[in-house]
């Protein structure tokens, strides 16, 4: 059952890939059925912005009541509605009808994405192994197929408006067939504590998680700061679903589908990278596969905004595409560590995603149509390097303060950053565990010549006095990340 459930949910990040370039893989031809400019269409876009940070804040709360097949059906049927809005208003050649399908999208799109992370940041956590990144894996590779499908749909001249009609027809009847597999597990309706559902039947649950006075995640500091490093990973990657198509055609003079097999370029570029994610955050851990992909991404970034010809600036597009790959899957991780936080963590995290997709798009669009939409890209570098100053905030909790599923090891390349933190706990334990004598191994009274041993007192045997003073010395020690968000 886990196997088929990964499968589903691997399929359904694939799928959320396509629906996202629906209609931006046409993105030239729906300017033009619009008959809008650069700008204009940036703050079009800016409304299904809007739509998305309202749902976003709102999913901390509802994604656990609703439970995760209900929040992934209403995600479904509202992504089906926006996109179809979309495509007959391209038809009726009506931006306002246009601003109604793109806003009901965004506010349906958080429930598929915040529900989709948090499951498998679950399985992640009852596998003991990095999974987020081979999940996320599957969103470039659906965003590269829905931009395939976009350039041979352009290729073959099919009406910008039934292609994303019929993309939203076929894509909802395979999430309807994959929800309930992908849920087998999932969190039911009315659960306030959806990540540790797996461990359902684990009597142990600390008082810090009984406890009714918790400080809001928006309290925080590292949870703040890893909001900093989504809303870069969004002005990245967002900005290359919604510009690098445009900026391609417009800059060097390429057809249509040109553009939209650069955007395919850079989806593909960071799907080579989030196959391999796993292997490098076990490997190396999050801080240095965050800080390698932020200055990756930076490079391609400026390469391809100052690039004077287009193989060049392709170069980098793939840069720019494999830096961005590890930044998603990484802080919605690291989000997700403390298990009875992870809703509210992640919902305030992906806020200030939703804010860069309200704020960045009329930016964007303003300055392109003043300096060119590739110029424009340049005032991204400015959130990348923001993002690396705030990349230390994504160390995994030290040991004891997440609530894992029974049997889970550390996630992300935490073994080995948590070594340390939870080193004098482990060792404590073990030096108890080899002065304790199981009942098993207790002498038989009733053999001749057997006694029961003595008991011994802490002061008479020094090394349980040693294990005793080390355990306390590891349970009262204070918290480093606490002191220092303190």
């Amino acid at each position: 059952m886990m196997a088929r459930m990964r499968v589903s949910l691997l399929m359904l990040f694939g799928l959320f890939g396509v629906f996202v370039t629906a209609w931006g893989s046409r993105a030239p031809s729906v300017r033009e059925a619009l008959g809008l400019t650069v700008g204009q269409l940036g703050q079009l876009i800016v409304v299904g912005a809007v739509g998305s940070l309202i749902s976003v804040m709102m999913s901390g709360m509802m994604v656990p009541r609703l439970g995760s097949r209900r929040s992934f059906a209403l995600g479904a049927a509202g992504s089906f509605v926006g996109i179809t809005v979309v495509g007959l208003s391209l038809f009726l050649r009506q931006p306002a009808v246009f601003a109604v399908g793109v806003l009901i999208n965004g506010l349906a799109n958080p429930y598929t994405n915040v529900t989709s992370n948090l499951e498998g940041a679950r399985i992640e956590k009852m596998m003991g192994r990095p999974l987020l990144p081979q999940l996320h894996a599957a969103f470039p590779i659906g965003a590269a197929l829905g931009s395939a499908l976009g350039a041979l749909s352009a290729r073959l001249e099919v009406h910008p408006g039934w292609y994303i009609i019929g993309l939203a027809f076929v894509i909802t009847a395979l999430r309807a067939v994959l929800i309930r597999p992908a849920t087998a597990l999932g969190t039911p309706a009315g659960s306030h504590n959806p990540a540790n559902t797996a461990s359902a039947g684990a009597e142990n649950v600390s008082r810090e998680t009984l406890s009714p006075k918790r400080k809001s995640a928006w309290t925080e500091p590292r949870t703040l700061l890893l909001g900093v490093l989504l809303m870069a990973a969004t002005m990245s990657e967002g900005s290359a679903g919604n510009w690098l198509n445009l900026a391609v055609v417009d800059s060097f003079a390429t057809p249509e589908e040109f553009g939209a097999l650069a955007y395919a370029t850079f989806v593909i570029s960071m799907l080579s990278v989030r196959l391999l994610g796993a292997k490098l955050l076990q490997k190396h851990g999050r801080l240095k596969v965050l800080y390698c992909s932020g200055t990756t991404a930076l490079v391609g970034l400026l390469l391809f905004t100052t690039a004077p010809v287009l193989p060049l600036a392709w170069a980098g597009i793939v840069f720019w595409g494999a830096g961005a790959a590890m930044a998603w899957p990484t802080v919605m991780s690291a989000a997700a560590d403390e298990g009875d936080r992870a809703p509210q963590r992640v919902s305030v995290a992906s806020s200030f995603s939703s804010v860069s997709m309200l704020a960045v798009p009329p930016v964007l669009g303003m300055l392109g149509d003043a300096w060119g939409i590739r110029n424009a890209l340049m005032l991204i570098t400015i959130a990348m390097v923001a993002s690396l100053l705030a990349t230390r905030a994504a160390r995994p909790l030290p040991a004891g303060r997440s609530l894992p599923a029974a049997g889970a090891l550390p996630v992300g390349g935490a073994m080995d950053e948590v070594a340390t933190d939870s080193r004098a706990q482990h060792q404590a334990v073990s030096d108890l565990s080899a002065l304790q004598h199981p009942v098993s191994d207790l002498p038989n009274p009733q053999q001749a010549g057997s006694e029961l041993p003595e008991p011994q007192s802490v002061t008479e045997n020094p090394a349980l006095a040693h294990a005793g003073k080390a355990t306390a010395n590891a349970i009262m020690a204070p918290d480093p990340e606490l002191i220092t968000a303190a």
